[in-house]
Formats: structure tokens, C-alpha cells, sequence
């Protein structure tokens, strides 16, 4: 691990006050390394300037684009740039670490304003997208200035190497792992309970694939319940279920880090129903963490990080009855239960912080070698090209 104590900027594609995984996973990371007596400086959009964390500047506020089967909340663009320029040239950093450089973000902002030691970080894992073919021939020299990249899971590898030719050392999302296995049992969440957590408003994290299951897994299970959080409008959603399983719905709207904890440990099966567009699944490691019995659906990102199955039960995507089978049986043996979750917790400390953060510091060791620090670049050559192929295109 690092002894000297870093100067770390930080910079966050995504929306500051929006959650996601991305934005999870820096925010973990920086108060991680706070904590280890670095200076971390995050920089983010971000549309409420007023509640964000000390160590957090915002860049400005974020525009809503689709972006792999969601909504990203990303900045770009001239006065953007500047900020970053800015945040750079104040920071006296002595490494910058961006997430997601390859897309129109300021993690790419900064990675053609800086020189010096730099790491990128790529979650996505997603088809090949025309939108980075149209502007490779500017991404490609911005990302060969990284002096590491880190990939997330497999999924996230094999996304940046078909798309831009190049690779990354695969390190996983961390999580505190002890945290979530100290969660208490909620008696208001026990029985034969099934867990879902996030925005169940997005096509593609799959709850529709869950409601059209229910029928079938009610006829074996009378008293099953669902209880659904995270955020959204259930209206729209209830709609959908049939009017004599409406009861077995409960949606507890947002719940804290702590009420997650003991939401894992008293549910009796956390399901992943998501179609596609994952990385990684951080949820996923958070409840074999907190003790759930995890099925989720067969995507690459969630049989990486199962094991094909080893600790988490697998169906098939988008095959509703294939998950009601899945979940009946589980449902009906309590051992296989049991030691399907048992071997899920063990893998979770795979994911742990302390562990995470050791791989994360040796990359960024191998970054900063001979390097003497971060400073602005001499000249604006990429964002430059990147207007005057915009004005081309007027």
C-alpha cells in the first residue's frame, strides 16, 4: 500500500446527486482513501451545490442524455472545460484518477486538458456503440495518455478493448463488506420475502421480468411478498401487476445504507432481474454480503461475479418462468438456500474495501513513477479538433 500521502483528484462523469453505481463507487473510494490520510478532491456535476460532501467541487450543472439503455447526467462542453482547466491547475494533484474517460464527459475534459500521471477507470459494458465510433479518432490519443487503465469486471474489459483497441487490468467495485454483514434481521421483512433494489422504472433493471413471474411463483408460494426500493413513481408499475397480486407488492421508496444492511439480512431471496447494460453489479456484492440468497438473471457482469452460478443461482434473462422456477425451488429447500448463501458471503470479501483499495493503490504506484506530478497540458489540440469537427458538422 501507498505510505506517502497522495494528492488525488478525482473526476465523476455522472451526476453528483443522481445514485448510481459509479457514483457509489467514488464516493466509497474517496472517503476510503480520506480515511488512509490522503487529499482527495472529487470533481462532479452536480445540480445542488449546497449538500454536496466537503471534498466534492462541482463542475456545474449536468444535462440528461440516453446512454446504454438509461438516462446519464453528464457535462461537457465549452465553460465545462474551463472548470476543469481550473480544478487542474489548482489542484497541484499528484495523480488524477477518471471514470469513464471514453465518454462525452469531464473525466474526458480532463484527460485532454492534463499531462502528467493519470488512471482511468471503465465501467460500462455495452454493445458496440456508434457514438464512439463517430468521435474514436479524438477518444484514441486522450486515452493513450492514461498511464493505467482499470476495467471493472470482464464485461468492462472486453467493452473498452472492442471498442478502442486497448486494455485494462480488471479490479472490482468495492464495498464495505463488514458493514452490510453487520445488518440486523427486520421482522416486518421476513417470511418468504423477495428483495429488489433500484430505479425499477428503467426498462432494463428488470422488475417487469419479476412481476410477470409472480403468478407462477404465488401458486407454489401463497404467502410470497415483494418488496421493492430504490427510487421512482410505483403507479406505472402496479399497472402491470395483476389486480389479485397487487397485496404481495410493497415499495419502500429510497432506504438508507444501514436499512440496505438489514434489508439483506432479513429478505429470503434478493433477485437481480436486470436485462442488460451491467458492468458489474454492485448490488449484487452488497447482498451476498448482507447474507441474501441471490438469484439474478445470466448476463455476463452477474455470472462473472457469481461464479457461473457457484454463489448465486442463476436463470435465464428475460425468461420469466425460468426465474419463477428458480425461485420456487429455493424457496421450497431451505438448506440449498442456506448454503448457496453462505458461499455468497464468503465471496463478498472479495469485493471488501481493504481489498479493492490495496489493488487500486498499486495501480496508482505504477502511475506515478518518474512522474513529477499533474499540470495542464500546453495546448488544446483534442478540444480544439473535437469543436472544429462540431462546427463541420453545421
Amino acid at each position: 500500500m501507498l505510505t506517502k500521502k497522495l494528492k488525488i483528484g478525482i473526476v465523476c462523469p455522472y451526476g453528483w446527486d443522481t445514485p448510481g453505481g459509479v457514483q457509489n463507487h467514488i464516493r466509497d473510494l474517496a472517503e476510503f482513501l480520506i480515511a488512509a490520510g490522503h487529499d482527495v478532491s472529487v470533481l462532479a456535476p452536480a445540480i445542488d451545490e449546497d449538500k454536496l460532501p466537503s471534498y466534492v467541487v462541482s463542475a456545474g450543472k449536468p444535462i440528461s442524455i440516453p446512454y446504454n439503455g438509461a438516462v446519464a447526467r453528464v457535462l461537457f462542453g465549452p465553460i465545462a472545460y474551463a472548470r476543469v482547466r481550473q480544478w487542474i491547475s489548482s489542484g497541484n494533484f499528484d495523480l488524477l484518477h477518471l471514470h469513464e474517460p471514453a465518454i462525452p464527459s469531464i473525466s474526458l475534459l480532463a484527460c485532454w486538458a492534463a499531462e502528467g500521471p493519470m488512471v482511468g477507470t471503465f465501467h460500462a459494458a455495452a454493445k458496440r456503440q456508434k457514438v464512439i465510433f463517430a468521435i474514436g479518432p479524438i477518444l484514441e490519443p486522450a486515452i493513450e495518455k492514461l498511464n493505467a487503465r482499470i476495467a471493472v469486471s470482464e464485461a468492462a474489459r472486453l467493452t473498452l478493448t472492442d471498442h478502442l483497441e486497448t486494455d485494462a487490468v480488471v479490479i472490482p467495485n468495492g464495498i464495505y463488506a463488514k458493514r452490510y454483514a453487520e445488518g440486523v434481521a427486520q421482522e416486518k421483512w421476513q417470511g418468504n420475502t423477495i428483495g429488489f433494489i433500484g430505479r425499477f422504472e428503467e426498462p432494463r433493471k428488470g422488475l417487469q421480468v419479476l412481476v410477470d413471474a409472480l403468478p407462477i411463483i404465488s401458486r407454489f408460494a401463497p404467502d410470497v411478498r415483494v418488496l421493492v426500493a430504490g427510487p421512482g413513481d410505483p403507479k406505472d408499475v402496479e399497472k402491470q401487476i395483476d389486480p389479485q397480486l397487487r397485496k404481495r407488492f410493497e415499495f419502500l421508496g429510497r432506504i438508507s445504507e444501514e436499512e440496505k444492511a438489514d434489508f439483506m439480512s432479513s429478505i429470503s431471496l434478493y433477485v437481480a432481474p436486470n436485462t442488460g447494460g451491467e458492468s458489474f453489479g454492485i448490488i449484487l456484492a452488497e447482498a451476498l454480503a448482507g447474507g441474501a440468497c441471490v438469484v439474478a438473471s445470466d448476463i455476463p457482469a452477474f455470472d462473472s461475479l457469481l461464479g457461473g452460478g457457484e454463489f448465486g443461482a442463476l436463470f435465464e434473462s428475460e425468461n420469466s418462468t425460468d426465474l419463477a422456477k428458480v425461485v420456487i425451488d429455493l424457496l421450497r429447500d431451505d438448506k440449498k438456500r442456506k448454503d448457496l448463501a453462505a458461499a455468497g458471503k464468503a465471496r463478498s470479501e472479495l469485493f471488501d474495501w481493504d481489498v479493492v483499495a490495496e489493488q487500486i493503490f498499486s495501480i496508482y504506484e505504477m502511475a506515478i513513477v518518474g512522474g513529477e506530478g499533474v499540470t495542464l497540458g500546453s495546448d488544446n489540440r483534442s478540444w480544439n479538433r473535437f469543436l472544429s469537427r462540431d462546427e463541420e458538422k453545421k
